[in-house]
């Protein structure tokens, strides 16, 4: 903000409205702008609850309030508190954790000291959790949203990752625009000399429903900027980016972080794109032997026609960053190519294998294959060896798989 709103009273340039009015109140100034007035002055809002105890039937909460120090934390009986929402999140923690513990749900009349300490830093995590999927959902480009979740365990977000929503080209590295576009009155019904598939000698690949028709290994070839056809196009599928609401979760079986959809994915219906930093494979090499000793890897060979480049997704990524291996997944990959028709270079996008229902963690195979003879014909017949899926993630370590299925080779490499 620029001027201050009274009197007396400065503030950070980046200060949020909420800040903003604690400073209003801290200094007792009334500002009609922020909405605070002398009725007002001395209303305070509860951050998250410290500690519970029983007395006598009447219950009492230790209040962080919001805008104030920890040593300004007062006990409060709960008639007085109307937070309903933060005091059912309290008691949801505390029943939890105490069947952890103790193999019950029913509250003592006191809390013992770690208990209590959990709850705050259970409490704080929740915050830092809601602050970064703010975050995430102001950076995010697409249509749906983004929730975060953690009823695992402690762990807040993660310290070095930037979200993005398209590739971030690496030094040395170029993507070269397309120079030509489709003329088509109706791209899916009456395409002019085969649309953008047919101009590379591909086929069209949705149907009108937008759910991909070609079969795990061929190419797509979308409309792109310099085509006639407009943004609601039935070969604009990809680049219209992610539409369903994703939940970002702390897994309970020890593979970190998941993705779980919200709501019902259609089979064939695109998901996401894998999104991240491209770097040449010698570049790759070098980072890999970094993330080797991390024990994770985020590296996936863009190897459509040859090992050239990688896309690391470690630092920077979307969503994808998140979703885990599964021997037995729910997503398939395919290589696209839109803006950009460098061979080299294709998009990586996942669509769905089946129908997924709403709750449902999104997979994809870090080892996936493709049998060569169940392939239709297309114009990388004769070297499907270089014309497959681009690859998984780089091949360094043996590790051992824990996606839990009937399927499961046991190990990810």
């Amino acid at each position: 903000m620029g001027e201050p709103a009274t009197l007396g009273c400065s503030v950070c340039c980046k200060s949020s409205w909420n800040q903003l009015q604690d400073l209003c109140r801290l200094a007792k100034l009334s500002c009609p702008a922020l909405g605070v007035s002398k009725k007002n002055l001395y209303d305070f809002e509860v951050e998250y609850l410290c500690d519970y105890k029983k007395i006598r039937e009447q219950e009492y909460y230790l209040v962080k309030w919001r805008g104030y120090p920890e040593s300004e934390n007062t006990w409060e009986p709960r008639q007085n508190l109307k937070c309903v929402r933060i005091l059912k999140q309290f008691h949801k923690d505390l029943e939890r954790e105490l069947v952890r513990r103790h193999r019950r749900s029913k509250p003592p009349r006191h809390l013992d000291p770690n208990l209590a300490n959990y709850l705050v830093q259970k409490a704080k995590q929740r915050r830092a959790l809601q602050r970064w999927e703010q975050e995430l959902n102001a950076k995010r480009s697409h249509l749906g949203r983004i929730t975060v979740e953690n009823e695992v365990d402690l762990d807040g977000p993660p310290r070095s990752f930037v979200y993005i929503n398209e590739y971030r080209v690496g030094e040395g590295i170029t993507l070269n625009q397309v120079a030509v576009g489709c003329e088509c009155q109706d791209c899916l019904s009456a395409p002019t000399g085969g649309c953008c598939p047919g101009a590379s000698l591909h086929k069209f690949a949705y149907n009108d429903q937008g759910q991909v028709r070609l079969k795990a290994g061929q190419p797509i070839y979308e409309c792109n900027s310099r085509c006639c056809c407009g943004y609601d196009c039935p070969n604009r599928v990809v680049q219209k980016g992610i539409r369903y609401d994703l939940c970002i979760f702390r897994t309970d079986d020890g593979r970190g972080w998941g993705v779980r959809t919200l709501e019902k994915i259609r089979k064939n219906s695109f998901v996401m794109e894998y999104v991240g930093e491209i770097i040449t494979s010698e570049e790759a090499e070098r980072r890999g032997q970094i993330y080797d000793r991390q024990g994770a890897t985020y590296l996936f060979d863009l190897d459509y026609v040859e090992d050239v480049y990688t896309v690391d997704a470690a630092y920077y990524g979307n969503l994808s960053h998140f979703v885990n291996h599964s021997c037995d997944p729910n997503l398939q990959v395919y290589n696209v190519f839109i803006d950009n028709l460098d061979e080299r270079l294709p998009r990586i996008a996942f669509f769905a294998t089946r129908t997924i229902w709403a709750g449902e963690e999104l997979t994809f195979d870090y080892n996936m294959q493709v049998d060569p003879v169940d392939m239709e014909s297309t114009r990388m017949d004769s070297n499907f060896g270089l014309a497959g899926l681009p690859g998984s993630p780089k091949k360094r370590v043996r590790i051992e798989c824990k996606c839990g299925t009937t399927a499961c080779r046991k190990y990810l490499f």
